[in-house]
């Protein structure tokens, strides 16, 4: 089932997202549908406080933006051809090496893009699907996927990387994205 997905403005979007237990009631299919919203709306990543649940858990699949670049592009980056997991309870450890800037985009703010600057890698710590624990170090794309759906569930948006000037300079457009005056082609819920 193709969820909706919450609009900048949703408190869910700025609440610390608390941690579930492998009972967790109807996960599986919690994240059947979280995929398949994801791939609705031509996402690569999705995280649980973006369908309105504020629970940590985010997936990622970075597999597919290295299916869409050509053989020259692909060269830059080092964690090709990337990956498709589940992310529960997830903990950053670290983030590592130099910042770098890249285009980024967030479902729950269509239409705004903008250079923000992220480190190259990040050890984190997380459950998959089966609670099976994990401690790995991500590097590349992958790594901003992952710390930009991290950052969801704590309660944390892309556009706070920006300078207060830039901000301000959006906040025309981010209001109307609040108040449901954006056309997008998925289901989305606005804050009243």
């Amino acid at each position: 089932m193709i969820l909706s997905i919450v609009a900048y403005g949703a408190p869910v979007l700025r609440k610390l997202s608390k941690p579930i237990e492998a009972d967790y009631p109807d996960l599986a299919k919690f994240l059947e549908d979280m995929w398949e919203t994801m791939y609705s709306s031509n996402g690569v990543g999705l995280a649980a406080p973006q369908v309105n649940k504020d629970i940590r858990l985010f997936v990622v699949d970075s597999e597919q933006i290295f299916e869409n670049m050509d053989e020259e592009e692909k060269i830059t980056y080092n964690d090709r051809p990337g990956i498709k997991k589940v992310f529960i309870n997830a903990q950053v450890e670290s983030i590592q090496g130099e910042e770098w800037a890249y285009n980024e985009g967030c479902l729950s703010i269509p239409k705004i893009r903008e250079d923000i600057m992220r480190g190259e890698s990040v050890t984190i710590t997380y459950l998959d699907e089966n609670f099976k624990p994990y401690r790995s170090t991500f590097s590349g794309i992958t790594a901003r996927v992952i710390l930009h759906e991290y950052d969801h569930i704590e309660g944390k948006l892309f556009i706070d990387y920006l300078k207060p000037l830039r901000k301000k300079m959006l906040q025309g457009k981010l209001n109307d994205i609040s108040k449901g005056k954006v056309k997008v082609d998925y289901k989305m819920s606005f804050a009243k």
